[in-house]
């Protein structure tokens, strides 16, 4: 039970002014002097005690909750002396804290991941980035080196068309010519057989000449012997006849007309002999020439034969050539034809080096300002934990 009127009035004042502080949040505030006895004493003194026990509660409170401002979370809000719901709401603080440095914890180490792998990201995009430069540079030096070359390929190509061209004309005018040589090969061939042949008739007539003529001589010696010896008779007769005298003058007459017909035939033999020899080495050197001509015909048939042989040879092998120069024209010309595609790929490939050259300037550039905004993205990240 309260005191008197009085005491209880004033036991009332002080509780109503301290109330009052500490409902406006001054928790320094408490009944001073209590005097009081009795229901109103232990009034007052309730008061301080809940005055204590609040501001001891919100003192701890304020200090967790500031280490927890300043991302600081092992301070726990102390339970001793707590009871009740201040104990309660202390246990919920100090758990939540709890959880709230776990959760700082496991979000740190996921930041530190993320630093980590995204420092490794932007690494790997930095070093791609310039290896993807490199090659790029590479390419684009190596298509200009193969368009160029491309071009000299190219105009070599041509100029060997050219030529195969020329050879080409130059193969089918020389198997015209060898068509020709074989043509004429053959004619002087057939030429030099009937030579032959009308040679070795005339030596055939030539030893028929030579044996009528060695018949003439046979002849003409036979005559020699008969002229001799009329000439002998005739001298015998004209001895004869010296010896019969006057009876033997007409004898004498007829034996010297006998004797000069001996000495004329005689002189005309001698000289027919002469004639006949003079015929007889003419045949005899005509036969050898005409020999020496077969001969000749002989070899000039021979070689015409090894002649149209290698005419014939030489044209297969100026068709072959031809052919190869045909094969050889068609393959310069598909070279020509894959060298021009070379060098529109080669330029096509140069341009696509440059867009790529410049996709990774700018993939670059990007992976730098990606490495800045990581790193800015880490700092305010760890100011927030």
């Amino acid at each position: 039970m309260f005191g008197s009127g009085s005491n209880n009035d004033a036991a009332i004042q002080k509780a109503l002014v301290v109330c009052e502080a500490v409902a406006n949040g001054d928790f320094e505030s408490r009944v001073l002097n209590i005097t009081e006895s009795g229901t109103a004493g232990e009034l007052l003194h309730a008061i301080n005690r809940l005055i204590d026990r609040s501001d001891a509660y919100v003192r701890e409170s304020a200090a967790c909750l500031e280490y927890v401002r300043d991302n600081k979370y092992y301070r726990r809000i102390a339970e001793k002396g707590m009871t009740g719901s201040f104990l309660n709401a202390s246990r919920t603080i100090n758990a939540a804290t709890q959880v709230m440095s776990d959760k700082v914890v496991d979000f740190t180490k996921v930041a530190d991941d993320f630093e980590r792998n995204m420092k490794t990201v932007v690494e790997t995009v930095a070093s791609a980035a310039t290896e993807l430069q490199s090659t790029a540079q590479s390419m684009e030096s190596t298509a200009g080196a193969t368009s160029e070359q491309a071009t000299s390929v190219a105009a070599a190509a041509e100029e060997a068309s050219t030529n195969v061209q020329t050879v080409a004309s130059a193969a089918e005018e020389l198997s015209s010519s060898i068509s020709e040589i074989n043509r004429q090969v053959n004619q002087s061939n057939q030429i030099a057989s009937n030579a032959a042949t009308e040679a070795e008739r005339s030596n055939e007539q030539v030893q028929g000449l030579a044996v009528a003529a060695q018949k003439i001589g046979e002849v003409v010696e036979l005559i020699s012997d008969i002229a001799e010896q009329t000439n002998l008779l005739a001298l015998n007769a004209t001895i004869e006849a010296a010896r019969a005298g006057d009876a033997g003058k007409g004898f004498a007459v007829v034996a010297s007309e006998v004797k000069n017909l001996a000495n004329q035939t005689a002189k005309a033999t001698e000289e027919i002999g002469t004639q006949i020899g003079g015929i007889q080495t003419a045949t005899k050197d005509a036969v050898d020439a005409i020999q020496g001509i077969t001969s000749t015909i002989g070899e000039i048939n021979e070689i015409s034969t090894a002649i149209a042989a290698a005419v014939e040879e030489q044209g297969s092998a100026t068709q072959e050539i031809a052919r190869n120069v045909e094969q050889a024209s068609a393959g310069t010309s598909e070279v020509t034809t894959n060298i021009t595609q070379v060098t529109t790929a080669a330029g096509e490939t140069g341009q696509a080096a440059g867009e790529v050259l410049s996709a990774a300037g700018e993939l670059s550039q990007q992976g730098e300002v990606l490495g800045n905004e990581m790193d800015n993205f880490v700092v305010e990240l760890r100011k927030v934990i």
